[in-house]
């Protein structure tokens, strides 16, 4: 899972938020289950170069949010399943996501560079 999660030291969005957003997103979009382990503190905050308060406090809000749980002798859970989403299919947000991403290398824009032009819009939007 850690895999599916970066950080980018660069951005001004603060590594924590990174994580969070992220890992909101992947259960949003069903990439992790109802149930599903997620890393502990110290593994993920190793695979992802940050410190483990980062790691921790990024769990911390996902806990206040409702869409993750430390359990004992379990580890930390999603408890949050996205209704829209068939586990046995991407949902047709993945499937309009790798189509950009599809359109964009075809074009030739490089990935930093669509996940740039991606953020600038998210913030024009908000």
């Amino acid at each position: 899972m850690s895999t599916l999660i970066t950080v980018d030291l660069r951005d001004a969005t603060p590594p924590y938020e990174q994580i969070r957003a992220q890992i909101a997103s992947l259960i949003a979009v069903g990439r992790i289950s109802d149930g599903s382990r997620l890393p502990t503190v110290r593994a993920l905050a190793s695979d992802l170069g940050v410190a483990t308060g980062t790691v921790a406090r990024a769990y911390k809000e996902l806990e206040a949010a409702g869409l993750i749980e430390s359990r004992r002798r379990l580890g930390t859970v999603v408890t949050h399943s996205s209704p829209a989403v068939d586990g046995a299919a991407d949902s047709p947000l993945e499937a309009m996501i790798d189509e950009l991403i599809g359109e964009a290398r075809a074009a030739g824009i490089e990935d930093d560079t669509l996940i740039s032009l991606l953020r600038g819009r998210l913030r024009a939007s908000d």
